[in-house]
């Protein structure tokens, strides 16, 4: 998946006027800023985010064909797939409601339906994608959930257990929780990646 179409810089609050939208209890239990996070506690650090290591967790980088960028992290859990997306964000404004609409959009010319619901960081998309496996078609049930937080913004896709089961989704819904922006101090244009990279150690994926 790839970043939004860039903008100004995070300094122009102009360029969206949305409420951020995020749990009230972000700055406590996540996910959080890097200036939040336990500064001994360990991580794995694959750039734009830090993730807290677990037995079990499988980390995947995706990487862009052709730049060889790494666009997005995948994370294999309990059943459940996450995969997740730091974004450049205004200062004071949300990009979520933004690209809610624009998910929902999405789908629906992939011929698919979607629904908002109150999810536990808020509105998110509960969408039913169209696939074709070996000719035998069928829906792919997947959950868009968003976070906007200081200056970033954080995006989760949730499939597997996780998008029909509550007990798998609240396992992976702690994965996401879990997750340390980590934004810099690089001015960048809203919506852009924020930088992602292999961890320092290879073993850690």
């Amino acid at each position: 998946m790839s970043d939004f179409d860039g903008g100004p810089e995070d300094g122009d609050d102009s360029v969206v006027d949305e409420p951020k939208s995020a749990p009230e209890d972000r700055e406590i239990n996540g996910p959080l800023d890097d200036s939040e996070a336990n500064a001994v506690r360990p991580y794995v650090d694959l750039g734009g985010i830090k993730v807290v290591p677990r037995p079990d967790l499988q980390l995947r980088l995706e990487v862009e064909e052709g730049t060889q960028r790494v666009v997005a992290v995948g994370m294999d859990y309990a059943g459940s797939t996450l995969q997740v997306q730091p974004f450049a964000a205004p200062r004071t404004s949300g990009l979520w409601a933004e690209i809610r609409e624009q998910i929902v959009d999405q789908i629906k010319k992939q011929g698919g339906t979607t629904q908002i619901a109150d999810g536990p960081f808020g509105p998110e998309v509960l969408a039913e994608i169209p696939t074709n496996v070996d000719g035998q078609p069928g829906l792919h049930l997947v959950r868009f959930i968003g976070v906007d937080g200081p200056r970033w913004f954080l995006r989760g896709v949730i499939s597997g257990d996780g998008a029909v089961n509550m007990a798998a989704a609240a396992q992976i819904e702690d994965v996401f929780r879990s997750v340390v922006v980590v934004r810099g101090n690089t001015p960048m244009p809203p919506r852009d990646l924020i930088p992602l990279h292999m961890p320092a150690t290879p073993t850690d994926i």
